[in-house]
């Protein structure tokens, strides 16, 4: 039976994971109002930084006793500044179940060279968070970027918790519910789900962590990055809008645009709605086939954002230059762009459903998928 590529292709192709797609309909046009050549601390640019924390507390529904900053060096400069500035105080528990989780165990348990219990769990799997002791100090990431799971929900975490929680939730903001009374410290980066450009962290911090950061001292020196306190309190002027380092008035530009669109197609539920919308077209096209699957094995546990699939053929019996193959197909057939395995997950795709990328788009990639599929077992019964 002949492999007939599929005629209709996705309008837009860019499903990679970071950068993300830009929101539909975007153009560079839409940056005129940048105020460009200008000091970010000028009345200006303060009060565009100003305008995109309120945001950011609207449509996230951040709590008003929350603070929230802009910082440097994405969702790692945020993950890092909260490391470097909370830990140490009480026992540390490290939770990874990808990639990005790992860093923060090295960073924790090599670098601050804190005696941490790390609990792991495989690529596609959680840890239980059952067996979490939350009177300890917890790390964890809510959404695996590069493993394709994610935190469920809060229930978990205790109200009455003596620890700290630290989320990296940098692929579940504006995606998923964060319940912000279980989570003291929040990290994002918002060139993810709404598609802004780069090199900018946020840090949200509870009063719980405010209270940490005012009454304990680290036993390491903090680089000047990494400092939220000046005289044993909070600086204040980090978290409405005087930034730690130079930010691009650019990118905070971008991410002004992407908060308005976010708004005007319901907020937060409306986003959340359009990332389950994708994710479920995926899941909808690979039900009941049985040479491709959901990396993550429990689906109350499958991300809407980062989905992760795996090729299940007993044909393939090299799965990672199976993945790549299929991957460049795409890439050259022009139909899905950036869409292989991240670098340390076990081989596979990763397609991008974030709020930015149009359903329609995702359910005409799919047939391109099992296309590439077809194309690639037909190779390995050629060169066999």
């Amino acid at each position: 039976m002949a492999n007939t590529a599929p005629a209709v292709r996705p309008a837009n192709p860019r499903f990679s994971s970071g950068p993300c797609a830009k929101i539909p309909g975007f153009s560079l046009d839409m940056l005129a109002d940048a105020p460009l050549g200008r000091s970010h601390r000028a009345a200006v640019g303060k009060a565009k930084l100003k305008e995109a924390i309120d945001l950011t507390r609207e449509i996230l529904g951040v709590p008003a006793d929350y603070r929230i900053g802009i910082v440097p060096a994405s969702d790692t400069g945020a993950v890092e500044m909260a490391l470097w500035s909370l830990l140490g105080a009480r026992p540390v528990e490290m939770l990874a179940w990808e990639s990005f989780g790992e860093g923060w165990v090295t960073d924790v348990v090599k670098q601050l060279k804190l005696d941490a219990t790390v609990k792991k769990a495989p690529y596609g799997e959680i840890v239980d968070l059952a067996t979490v002791d939350f009177d300890k100090d917890v790390v964890f990431t809510w959404n695996g970027t590069t493993s394709g799971v994610r935190v469920p929900n809060g229930d978990a975490i205790p109200a009455t918790r003596a620890g700290l929680t630290i989320c990296d939730a940098t692929s579940a903001a504006f995606a998923m519910d964060l319940p912000w009374d279980k989570l003291d410290v929040v990290t994002f980066s918002w060139q993810k789900v709404l598609g802004g450009e780069g090199g900018h962290g946020v840090l949200i911090l509870s009063p719980r962590a405010v209270e940490r950061l005012e009454t304990y001292t680290p036993a390491w020196p903090l680089p000047k990055i990494f400092r939220l306190t000046s005289k044993g309190k909070i600086s204040e002027g980090i978290f409405v809008g005087e930034t730690i380092n130079t930010p691009s008035m650019l990118c905070v530009e971008d991410y002004l645009v992407a908060l308005k669109w976010a708004k005007s197609i319901g907020g937060l539920q409306g986003l959340i709605a359009r990332c389950e919308a994708n994710a479920a077209a995926i899941a909808g096209h690979i039900a009941g086939k049985d040479w491709i699957a959901n990396l993550a094995v429990d689906p109350a546990t499958a991300s809407c954002t980062s989905v992760c699939l795996k090729f299940t053929d007993p044909r393939i019996t090299d799965g990672a230059a199976f993945a790549k193959n299929v991957a460049k197909r795409l890439e050259k057939e022009g139909v899905a762009l950036d869409a292989g395995a991240y670098r340390d997950a076990p081989p596979g795709l990763r397609i991008w459903c974030g709020a930015t990328v149009e359903t329609a788009d995702v359910q005409a990639l799919m047939p391109w998928i099992d296309h590439a599929f077809g194309a690639e077992i037909a190779a390995l019964a050629q060169a066999a």
